[in-house]
């Protein structure tokens, strides 16, 4: 089920020379992207997989030009045009756990059906998503190894992995606003902070940082967002293919089922104890 001779006779797309075609084909580079979906099996379900995932994959580059987007707007006191860029994001957000809906009915036998012509390839492998989660604070240079034999992707996630995240970014602007934050970016994963904690607890009581709880309301809507995304990954996965380990060699479910647990912002949901 692996060479060219087992593939679905399937209709990619026109095939057009550059240059050709209606301007809107031109503009979206319409040929090549109906010419990107190669199945390496007969299986139907292989299909839906490829379009869904590479669906996902450019919603993970919008994404990361939403926050990114944000990121810049903080780091140059832009309150305003910060919250529209993470509402844009919300949004991106919203559309990237429905995408869960294209693959959520999958059975174990259709996934079964196609799984052995994946290898190793694994969703956990993509460095859009790994870029992502190193910009919300997610980090690991452990899992920088995976791209040691690919020097771009690794360039950009070395660079992600060194750079303040978003949340380092909002918390300098809560700073500058007179907030005392004692807090440093870091190349390890964002732990809950007690003087974070203590940080947005003044900001949500003290009516005279009213804005900066519009960043934090703003804030918790990509950390909910992000729970979202990862139950909804983690219930999709179990239903599919069960506890087996993962095609790339992670655990599987036991590793997606501890991401879905892991808060983003942590002291963000901490404080609303005590308001």
């Amino acid at each position: 089920m692996n060479g060219a001779a087992d593939r679905p006779n399937l209709t990619f797309g026109p095939k057009e020379e550059p240059g050709t075609g209606t301007p809107y084909a031109r503009y979206v580079h319409l040929a090549t992207l109906h010419s990107l979906q190669q199945p390496r099996s007969k299986v139907h379900a292989e299909y839906s997989f490829i379009v869904t995932t590479q669906v996902m994959e450019l919603l993970f580059d919008l994404l990361h030009y939403d926050w990114t987007a944000a990121q810049q707007a903080l780091r140059e006191d832009d309150l305003t045009a910060a919250l529209a860029a993470l509402a844009r994001g919300a949004h991106t957000q919203d559309v990237l756990v429905s995408s869960w809906d294209l693959l959520a009915t999958m059975t174990p036998a259709e996934f079964n059906a196609f799984r052995s012509v994946l290898g190793e390839a694994s969703g956990f492998q993509s460095s859009a998503f790994l870029r992502l989660e190193f910009l919300i604070g997610n980090k690991s240079e452990r899992l920088l190894q995976m791209y040691e034999e690919s020097p771009a992707e690794y360039e950009l996630l070395t660079a992600a992995l060194h750079g303040p995240s978003l949340y380092d970014d909002a918390l300098a602007l809560l700073a500058r606003r007179g907030v005392k934050v004692p807090h440093e970016p870091s190349t390890s994963r964002h732990r809950p902070d007690p003087a974070v904690e203590q940080a947005w607890r003044t900001v949500y009581t003290d009516p005279a940082h009213v804005e900066l709880v519009r960043l934090g309301e703003a804030l918790l809507d990509l950390a909910e967002r992000v729970t979202r995304w990862r139950q909804r990954h983690y219930a999709s996965v179990k239903r599919t293919m069960g506890a087996k380990p993962g095609t790339g060699g992670s655990s599987g479910l036991n590793w997606l089922k501890q991401a879905a647990d892991q808060d983003v912002f942590p002291e963000l949901w901490a404080v609303r104890n005590e308001l």
